[in-house]
């Protein structure tokens, strides 16, 4: 089986020999090119290139296009600072006060120089290798667009305090979000990630309320649209993994602090579970054997449907060894364990 075969197969619970394996690169793979994290998420063409570079040097199993939060939020009309070595610094929100509301409009992903290269690169690894390997398309999710519209606080507050204006602003939202996959489907996303990091910040009974219903929309529509998702909550979301195993999501993302076992056990068998060795402690600090150790319990608790990758992003700094420990190439000291 290749790569994007295997992944497949994994998702959807069909016999597979290998457990696929798709970390988060983001600035560690624009380093390893030689490249800025700024050139990263500014530059489609240094995407790609890093990209099909951690497939070629890593033999990671998905390519794909998650950058930085900023994309979308750029198309809106934010403005940024970006700095060599991290995300944009916003030089202002969007959504100061109920009145900013009437600005949320349907984006134009062709006029926005960001959304459009996020649409370009996806044609590009399609071309390049989407017979063989996943391709993974990006949106933000529906309360980490509006956190990143609105800043994180206030956007907190609001789904206590004001929890309508997160309804009306979700609504628009989740439907650029829509029509944002859409555009990655067609350029040839066999998959399509969402972000909705701030989601593990608001509790089990607020997201229950307000989140859980347009993440299950957006879910939805993509399906719709053809492709599968990958729901990526950053943070401890195991209050509330048995309520995002709702959403439809094909695959969940498990940050590291989220115990794989448990969460098997709160999602049943029919949900592909992703994740979730602490890429900081374990992945960046630790010891190519340590690395293999925490891969193979992730593996031992995981059940069938299940794909290795740290808990989040590989971090900047982390050696060579290390993420090698783990992935399908040389100097792999798991493939015992991957094998099916």
């Amino acid at each position: 089986m290749n790569s994007k075969e295997l992944y497949i197969a994994a998702v959807n619970g069909q016999p597979h020999d290998r457990v696929p394996v798709t970390p988060l690169f983001m600035a560690w793979a624009a380093h390893h090119v030689g490249r800025t994290y700024r050139d990263y998420y500014l530059d489609g063409d240094v995407l790609v290139e890093a990209h099909l570079a951690m497939a070629r040097d890593f033999g990671i199993d998905q390519v794909g296009v998650i950058s930085d939060p900023w994309t979308e939020s750029n198309a809106y009309g934010m403005e940024f600072d970006y700095p060599p070595e991290g995300v944009g610094i916003p030089r202002g929100y969007l959504l100061g006060t109920r009145d900013d509301l009437r600005k949320l409009r349907p984006l134009d992903f062709d006029g926005c120089a960001r959304t459009r290269q996020r649409i370009e690169s996806i044609a590009k690894f399609a071309a390049a290798v989407g017979q063989t390997h996943s391709v993974l398309g990006w949106v933000e999710g529906p309360i980490a667009e509006y956190g990143d519209l609105r800043g994180v606080e206030p956007a907190m507050l609001d789904l206590m305090d004001e929890p309508d204006m997160f309804t009306t602003a979700a609504e628009t939202i989740t439907e650029n979000a829509l029509q944002f996959a859409r555009r990655q489907i067609a350029a040839g996303a066999d998959t399509v990630g969402v972000g909705d990091a701030a989601a593990s910040l608001v509790g089990p009974e607020l997201y229950r309320r307000y989140v859980l219903p347009w993440e299950k929309k957006l879910i939805a529509g993509i399906h719709h649209a053809g492709a599968m998702v990958k729901l990526h909550i950053c943070g401890n979301i195991t209050d509330i993994i048995a309520d995002v195993a709702t959403t439809g999501a094909d695959i969940i993302d498990l940050d590291w602090m989220v115990p794989v076992a448990a969460a098997r056990q709160a999602v049943g068998p029919d949900v592909c579970l992703c994740g979730n060795f602490d890429p900081v402690a374990v992945l960046m600090q630790g010891t190519p054997e340590t690395i293999a150790d925490a891969a193979r319990q992730c593996i031992a608790d995981s059940g069938d449907r299940f794909i290795l990758q740290p808990g989040c992003e590989v971090p900047p700094g982390t050696p060579d060894a290390n993420v090698k420990a783990f992935c399908p190439c040389q100097g792999c000291l798991i493939e015992a364990n991957l094998r099916r």
